[in-house]
């Protein structure tokens, strides 16, 4: 699948035009929406104070080529398998013409927007400026309104429409916040949420289980999941992972989720004694807070931190806060808008020399609440780190088919481009062909989670590498299955899956149950971790992007989950099998089939 279409050349024949002249330019619609998504209504006019932090992305002209660097060094039966790039060969390959920087800075200098006031990735392939509601409106001729949301009193500040000078239609790809409605919320179900401060006290309840793997698990296993019982399940009891061959491993963490040390202590001293002691290396971007009191814990974040880095511990981790905290609060100064984080978090990490070999991210919203443009754009930045050699994770969402929403009854699945059919929802940026999604599953012997999300992008068309598992999973459905509810030939997700519910998680100081595919992300990335452990010490590559292994070799490493349903949008949703399917994926890892895979490629 290529962006080529998002991301061409621009035709260059029109002079740059003089600085004075931009304000005469006869403005187009460069992106427009019908109306905001369902559950945002328009609440009053934006302060035209308010500081908007707009960012701009460049086109990609050489992006077709860094694709194809990416198929190439992940693809385990190429001549360059593991042959990643380096943060300067990336950066060329991201970098916009020339010209496009030239004629961008002209426009924005019409403005009063000199070059210092302009923030530039590495690559240039992006502009951040800093300007008033005010100033935003004349640039792009619009006018910006709070919008507020129905269900959780949320506001932002938004249009549902914009526009540039003609000339400038072939030199940005998108300017963002502007219709752009998602909340990029943290993947948790609270339907399992309850004190479990005895639950680790003893973790034995005397009786055995036979695992996946043909090995013995802990019977307690199927109440309360925790470190020993992810290992035993995952079949990895005896695998030592080293603290000095560079590998390292990296959770993300937005809106304010905050992890708490004091509870990561707790929690290895409950969980993995041996790691007690040990910590992370945080890491702020944009602001991203380290407020350590039990009152500014974060469930999420300590839920990512514990498991991760309980799994993979001695293994070097770090959490990446990126800052922007709901809720806007449109009468207050200084008040900031929920900007789009996922920018914020490439333009840092793609900036770095070196990076993590494996990062995971338990966030997202329903695709269709993001626009196509900065979905492509951002999705493109995955794309990136691939070639550079990551790996990444997403969770792939708790609302099954539905919206996100991890209640079927109250889920709202209409699409929102004006007509409001009634449509599954698939999930960003789980839906992004350069990411590995995961699902979830529960219980031993494993099953999938009924919240489990799944699907098919509306976005994306499916990728290459996925074509003939999907094709398989599609046969099998009977004709007119769920037809114009989803979209055949888009992105399937997820591609793995872990443990998902009954997580035995320390926050601000008790043991709390939680659930959700917020546990199974930072679970199969740290098996991923140590995979990578495994090939780095043996003088090879870490794994880099995932999905091309996957569907070729390593879906042989996975425990093929064939049970369960992931239902939503008033329906059953879709079903387990034998195979790939829309709600596990290609399975559970069993981590010693895995290592034997990674070890004999190149």
């Amino acid at each position: 699948m290529r962006l080529a279409s998002l991301l061409g050349l621009p035709s260059f024949a029109a002079a740059l035009v003089g600085a004075a002249s931009f304000k005469d330019c006869q403005h187009k619609v460069k992106e427009s929406i019908h109306d905001p998504p369902r559950g945002w209504y328009k609440h009053a006019p934006a302060p035209k104070h308010h500081v908007l932090e707009l960012k701009i992305a460049l086109p990609q002209p050489k992006f077709p080529e860094l694709e194809q660097h990416l198929w190439e060094v992940s693809d385990p039966n190429h001549t360059r398998y593991g042959a990643h790039l380096s943060k300067e060969e990336a950066d060329a390959l991201m970098a916009p013409h020339p010209e496009t920087l030239d004629i961008v800075s002209q426009w924005l200098a019409s403005y009063g927007l000199a070059e210092e006031d302009l923030i530039r990735p590495s690559a240039n392939d992006w502009v951040t400026i800093h300007v008033p509601v005010s100033l935003a409106e004349e640039m792009l001729n619009t006018t910006y309104h709070v919008y507020k949301n129905f269900k959780t009193g949320e506001s932002i500040v938004r249009t549902t429409s914009y526009s540039l000078p003609e000339i400038l239609h072939e030199h940005v790809d998108l300017i963002q916040p502007t219709t752009m409605f998602a909340r990029f919320k943290a993947f948790k179900t609270t339907l399992h949420w309850a004190n479990q401060a005895q639950a680790l006290v003893s973790n034995s309840s005397g009786g055995m289980i036979t695992g996946p793997a043909g090995n013995q698990v802990d019977a307690s296993c199927n109440k309360t999941v925790t470190i020993s019982c992810l290992r035993q399940l995952y079949n990895a009891v005896d695998y030592n992972t080293s603290a000095t061959n560079c590998n390292r491993l990296a959770v993300t963490g937005y809106l304010g989720q905050i992890a708490n040390d004091m509870d990561l202590q707790q929690f290895y001293q409950l969980q993995n004694p041996l790691a007690y002691g040990s910590n992370y290396t945080f890491v702020a971007i944009h602001g991203g807070a380290n407020n350590q009191s039990y009152e500014a814990a974060g469930l999420e974040a300590n839920l990512d931190t514990q498991v991760a880095f309980g799994l993979s511990w001695p293994t070097p981790g770090t959490f990446y806060s990126t800052g922007g905290e709901p809720p806007f609060i449109p009468d207050t100064p200084g008040s900031d808008n929920t900007n789009e984080p996922y920018t914020n978090w490439l333009h840092h990490v793609l900036s770095q020399d070196t990076l993590p070999q494996s990062i995971s991210t338990s966030y997202g919203d329903d695709e269709q609440t993001v626009p196509y443009t900065y979905a492509t754009r951002v999705c493109a930045g995955m794309a990136t780190l691939g070639a550079r050699g990551v790996s990444v994770v997403f969770s792939s969402g708790d609302g099954g088919v539905g919206d996100g929403d991890s209640n079927p009854a109250t889920q709202q699945c209409f699409s929102n481009d004006g007509r409001n059919v009634t449509k599954f929802m698939p999930t960003f940026p789980a839906s992004c062909p350069y990411v590995t999604a995961v699902g979830g599953t529960a219980n031993v012997p494993e099953t999938a989670v009924n919240f489990s999300g799944g699907g098919f992008s509306d976005y994306f068309h499916r990728p290459a590498y996925q074509d003939a598992a999907v094709s398989k999973y599609l046969a099998k459905l009977a004709p007119g299955t769920y037809e114009g509810l989803f979209n055949p030939m888009g992105r399937a997700y997820p591609d793995v899956a872990a443990q998902a519910r009954n997580f035995a998680t320390v926050y601000r100081g008790s043991t709390v149950s939680t659930a959700g595919t917020s546990c199974a992300a930072p679970t199969f990335i740290a098996f991923i971790s140590m995979l990578n452990d495994a090939r780095i010490t043996a003088g090879k590559s870490p794994l880099g992007f995932l999905n091309p292994f996957l569907y070729s070799r390593g879906y042989a490493g996975l425990n093929d989950i064939t049970k369960g349903q992931n239902p939503g949008c008033g329906t059953d949703g879709f079903n387990a099998t034998v195979g790939w399917d829309p709600i596990t994926g290609h399975g559970t890892p069993n981590f010693e089939k895995l290592k034997h895979l990674v070890l004999t490629m190149p």
